[in-house]
């Protein structure tokens, strides 16, 4: 992979080209007329494990990453293209493992200690049809939740259903894939997918920069149709039902096994004042998927945000939510996560979020275990 190592040389060696400016409500971009742009962040959590779950105390874990976008048309190539790169490391404790025995995972940038390349893709837009190719997260573009995204719990993100029954190319190991979307009309949108379905781990592959091909890795297909359009009248809704199928070899190299499972997500403004500094949004994640295949098989999630509750404190974020994962095969039980949190904007660049959830049946281990209340101090900066 020596070429690979060349193109991140590269683009590397580019920022120092460019000229710093910057504008973005909740993340550092440098943009300028140089076709290179990079941004970097950290996110820090603070995770606090009061009662119940495996045992109590305190964790502390983080997430850096720094991003290179390369425009093709901005160095006098070819127009619609986008190359892009993401390099993340992770740090720290692993509370869900070590304190609280949870499931569906309290804080969703829990990894260990890791440091690799998260992103590395290429994006080209034709008419009404956009291809991207390379290492892809599948969660970046497929089941997400805008205001899902608000909460810290990791089901918020990335369905349990999915995350936890098959080995989707999801944070923090992506995989190679080829991803086609179709802006058939204004408000709807289809894409399909498809991806290594085994994708290289850590142990063999640490830093996520030699990757393989094999037919033994099977694949990881998904498909998936998006509704921008509101229940609401005035308001902003966006709506997505999607199917997946994943197969792999078994530990015999001749016995095929297959998995598939649907989804469903809706985003909806309920309210929004006339001067646009109070909104209120609601959400929903559904994942089903055949029992005899899955001990995660149904999953359900609502939650509601608000921003705006205080009168100068218009881009500050309220939400609470629950997450539900139910087991075909109970030998703990159901388990749900109950999360309320506040997001502080402090600056442009800066964000902290005190965190609390409490967590119904924790069920990440064999051993049943008493309910378990967590409190998470997350902040963030952009740089």
């Amino acid at each position: 992979m020596n070429y690979l190592k060349s193109i991140l040389a590269f683009l590397l060696i580019q920022v120092g080209l460019i000229n710093i400016g910057f504008s973005q409500k909740d993340s550092l971009n440098f943009k300028t007329d140089s076709p290179f742009t990079y941004s970097a962040s950290y996110i820090g959590d603070l995770v606090t494990n009061h009662s119940g779950g495996l045992k109590t105390g305190a964790n502390y874990l983080g997430l850096a990453n720094f991003k290179i976008g390369f425009d093709p048309q901005k160095a006098g190539l070819w127009k619609n293209g986008y190359l892009f790169l993401n390099a993340a490391n992770t740090h720290g404790g692993e509370p869900s493992a070590n304190l609280v025995g949870d499931f569906q995972g309290v804080s969703n940038i829990e990894a260990g200690n890791l440091s690799f390349l998260y992103e590395l893709w290429y994006k080209q837009t034709i008419q009404n049809f956009t291809i991207i190719i390379g290492l892809q997260d599948l969660n970046a573009q497929f089941a997400t939740s805008e205001y899902g995204g608000s909460f810290v719990n990791s089901s918020f993100g990335i369905h349990a259903s999915i995350a936890d029954n098959i080995t989707a190319p999801i944070f923090p190991l992506t995989a190679l894939g080829l991803t086609l979307q179709w802006n058939i009309s204004k408000q709807l949108l289809g894409q399909v997918a498809i991806f290594d379905g085994t994708p290289d781990n850590f142990e063999t592959n640490p830093y996520n920069l030699n990757w393989k091909l094999s037919k033994n890795d099977g694949m990881t297909g998904i498909s998936e149709f998006q509704f921008t359009g509101s229940l609401i009248k005035g308001l902003k809704g966006t709506y997505k039902v999607g199917a997946y199928f994943h197969e792999h070899n078994s530990n015999s190299v001749s016995e095929i096994k297959n998995n598939y499972g649907f989804y469903f997500v809706g985003d909806q403004q309920v309210f929004l004042s006339k001067d646009n500094k109070k909104e209120l949004s609601v959400f929903t994640q559904i994942g089903l998927c055949p029992k005899d295949k899955n001990t995660n098989n149904r999953f359900i999630s609502m939650g509601t945000v608000y921003r705006g509750l205080f009168k100068n404190r218009v881009l500050d974020e309220a939400g609470i939510a629950f997450a539900y994962a139910g087991f075909s095969r109970k030998l703990v039980g159901n388990e749900t996560a109950i999360e309320l949190n506040y997001r502080l904007h402090v600056s442009d660049n800066i964000f902290i979020k005190p965190d609390f959830q409490y967590i119904i049946n924790p069920a990440g281990t064999d051993n049943k275990l008493k309910n378990a209340f967590v409190s998470i101090l997350r902040f963030g900066i952009n740089f």
